[in-house]
């Protein structure tokens, strides 16, 4: 039975994908706690947030195109610093994106039906669970139509926020609600809404041409949910204000009802339950991958490395991720997530960076972005809130502690063999 997977993904999809994760995640969850850290410094929060996630961005690319196998950073980790480092990257990842998968299900069941949003939030997994398993091809399909629905309601919402009355763009300036602590506590939170890119990553080993596609899908992703994610910010903060879109539950939705077109709230709540479906489906695809990476290694079960014979998925790691967030989204809150999955993230891509360091000799451009970017995640990840730093931290040394009682991994078959540095 092979245990490969098929590559089929070329520039466009991987960027949709990307996409996906990003538009999801962002816009819909993070804005309105972001705009409470920061206050009037959202939009600097945001500019920090990008800043970061490029450094990380640039990184990612050089290390996929080098490394073109499922797993992401737990991969680069391993292969440049070695394998605690990889191992560590990916107990990160996991853990820290489970609980996002979660929170995106939960997320479409309050959308769709507050009375009953942890059923629907298991319907969700189950379902998009079973779209993976049939290949990531018809995963590409689905996001496809997701991201092309968001990005239109997005449009609209700027459209409708910045021609109506109720702007003022005096609203965009700092005052004196804005601290550099909040700032960059907002930073940290808006880092949740960028990190989508790296799905292109760990789907490394299923998109043809890897040296070529990833490092310009990368990018291209990026590019296009900052200028989303820019004018969504200054269309909604130049209608509500830092005041009442920190304190607001839907901003967009708000904003759309101060801006007076009362009609299109209940089409942006609809789009934030499809985005929000676009982000879970698109979790759950890393997730499983890097489950996929770690299981080859000997970190997680040998089962999890099962390739299907006819969908070359990895089934397996995707049906156990697939009961895991069930499990979670039926009996978790949705609260404390993204700071949470925020902190394990960033310390998924300091990872990434300290390991884009070693590819180059000297002073170059690629180490100075993977200066920059270690420096900004570890800066980030310890300015999030004191809750989601202490128990994100916690469950970090739990998987320290779980790797040295099980004395590392043993990789199967050669495969975790050190792959070549050059």
């Amino acid at each position: 039975m092979s245990r490969e997977l098929r590559r089929s993904l070329g520039v466009f999809d991987a960027v949709v994908i990307g996409l996906g994760s990003m538009v999801g995640a962002g816009i819909f969850a993070a804005l309105g706690p972001a705009a409470g850290a920061a206050g009037s410094g959202l939009l600097a929060g945001l500019g920090l947030a990008a800043a970061v996630a490029y450094c990380n961005a640039m990184a990612s690319a050089r290390l996929a195109a080098r490394y073109p196998a499922s797993g992401g950073t737990y991969v680069y980790g391993r292969e440049r610093l070695g394998p605690f480092w990889g191992y560590l990257a990916g107990w990160s990842f996991v853990v820290g994106k489970t609980a996002s998968c979660a929170a995106m299900a939960l997320t479409v069941g309050v959308y769709v039906w507050p009375e009953q949003a942890h059923a629907v939030a298991v319907a969700a997994v189950v379902a998009l669970t079973a779209v993976n398993y049939g290949g990531v091809q018809k995963s590409a399909l689905v996001t496809r139509t997701i991201v092309a629905v968001v990005l239109a309601v997005l449009a609209a919402v700027v459209v409708s926020c910045l021609s109506s009355g109720a702007a003022d763009f005096g609203r965009l300036g700092l005052a004196g609600d804005a601290s550099a602590g909040g700032v960059l506590q907002a930073a940290g939170l808006l880092f949740f809404a960028f990190a989508g890119y790296a799905r292109i990553a760990t789907l490394g080993e299923e998109v043809r041409d890897p040296e070529r596609t990833i490092p310009r899908a990368v990018p291209l992703a990026l590019g296009i949910a900052l200028v989303a994610y820019v004018g969504v910010a200054v269309s909604v903060l130049s209608v509500l204000g830092s005041g009442d879109l920190g304190r607001s539950t839907a901003p967009l939705a708000d904003a759309v009802r101060a801006a007076g077109v009362e009609g299109l709230a209940p089409v942006v709540r609809v789009a934030a339950a499809v985005a929000a479906l676009g982000s879970l489906l698109a979790l759950i695809l890393g997730v499983s991958r890097t489950t996929l990476a770690m299981a080859r290694d000997g970190h997680l079960p040998q089962g999890l490395a099962a390739v299907h014979p006819r969908f070359q998925v990895p089934h397996h790691a995707e049906l156990a991720v697939g009961i895991v967030v069930a499990v979670v989204a039926a009996t978790a809150d949705v609260r404390g997530a993204i700071g949470f999955s925020s902190f394990g993230v960033l310390l998924y891509y300091a990872i990434a960076n300290a390991s884009a360091w070693t590819l180059t000799p000297g002073l170059s451009s690629i180490r100075l972005l993977a200066a920059g970017g270690l420096a900004g995640c570890l800066v980030l990840a310890f300015s999030l809130p004191l809750p989601s730093v202490l128990a994100g931290a916690a469950v970090v040394a739990a998987g320290a502690v779980l790797y040295a009682v099980r004395g590392g991994g043993t990789p199967e078959g050669g495969r975790s063999s050190r792959m070549s540095r050059g």
